[in-house]
């Protein structure tokens, strides 16, 4: 597995890394905890070192659940948790200094481990000034239970603010083929500051597998019911992007899944996507993505071929959609 830096403090982490959430909650229903520390493992060994889970996907449980798994090679692995919301009080942004020292030890308590290595706030709290944030996980930093401070969906002006109080090592915001709005400001700033970036939804929840279309009905548990994205009708316009994909990628005898994540890893060399999944073939089909080098004139085409897309639908029911930080 080749490596990545993530932005300019040192954090070292497979190119791709394993969004977690997937097994306990979102798309379906949860892996037992002994097929969730398997799959986990199962990663591990293929290469993968950069883990992402977080308090609230469960809630508790996938922290308990990566824990369980990389507790025998914990010094070899990166792992990444968030904190930001009130669990037990509706699930409200929650950003405090207590709330956060709170989530902190009961995070550490978890994953069965002394230190967090990337702490991410997981949503902006527009009640909690970023300089109290900031300086909360800088306090962390220098009593050694945490590493490094990620922030997660966050607009530019709260990546400054949070900068200048604690470096920040990464930021964590959807980035795809469907998605690409960081490129406008986001990623600009990124550069500038020195902070990596690991874009989650790098297969646009799925869709970019080519394995979606409008006959296609999730599970009763699966988040994608209520997102606008998912709807028949937006299904049905967004095909085009997957159509075209599928045709380049046949061309170049790989995955669409492959071509979108290796789309993602050659817009810069410090970023590392989390592709989730609950399947073992997809996770090294994922892994595969890593090998597939794209040429100038490769990007170029895939480029010109989905410019004129229109992605329809919103990423976020309204209520998740309100909580983006702009």
């Amino acid at each position: 597995m080749k490596k990545r830096q993530l932005g300019s403090t040192g954090l070292e982490v497979s190119a791709i890394g394993l969004g977690c959430m997937g097994i306990s909650q979102s798309y379906g229903t949860p892996l037992e905890t002994p097929v969730g520390v398997k799959l986990i493992r199962d990663a591990f060994e293929r290469g993968i070192t950069f883990f992402d889970t977080a308090e609230v996907y469960g809630p508790y449980k996938n922290e308990e659940v990566v824990g369980e798994a990389l507790e025998p090679i914990r010094n070899q692995v990166v792992i990444a948790t968030k904190f930001g919301f009130d669990i037990d009080g509706g699930g409200v942004p929650d950003s405090r200094p207590e709330r956060i020292r709170k989530a902190v030890e009961g995070s550490l308590r978890r994953l069965r481990t002394d230190h967090i290595d990337l702490l991410y706030q997981h949503r902006v709290d527009r009640n909690t000034p970023m300089e109290d944030v900031a300086g909360t996980v800088k306090e962390l930093i220098a009593e050694g239970k945490v590493k490094h401070f990620g922030l997660s969906e966050a607009g530019v002006a709260n990546i400054r603010r949070a900068h200048a109080v604690q470096p920040v090592t990464a930021l964590q915001s959807e980035y795809s083929l469907m998605w690409r709005e960081p490129e406008d400001q986001i990623l600009p700033v990124l550069e500038e500051l020195g902070i990596g970036f690991v874009p989650f939804s790098p297969l646009g929840k799925g869709f970019l597998t080519g394995t979606i279309d409008t006959s296609t009905t999730f599970s009763e548990k699966d988040f994608r019911n209520s997102v606008p994205r998912f709807d028949a009708e937006n299904r049905a316009a967004n095909q085009a992007i997957v159509d075209t994909l599928s045709r380049i990628a046949a061309d170049k005898q790989v995955t669409p899944a492959q071509l979108a994540l290796a789309w993602v890893l050659a817009q810069k060399p410090w970023i590392a996507p989390i592709p989730g999944t609950t399947k073992l073939h997809r996770l090294e089909e994922n892994i595969g993505a890593v090998e597939v080098e794209l040429t100038d004139s490769e990007l170029s085409e895939i480029e010109h071929a989905v410019s004129g897309i229109e992605i329809m639908g919103d990423r976020y029911s309204a209520l998740n959609q309100a909580r983006i930080d702009r």
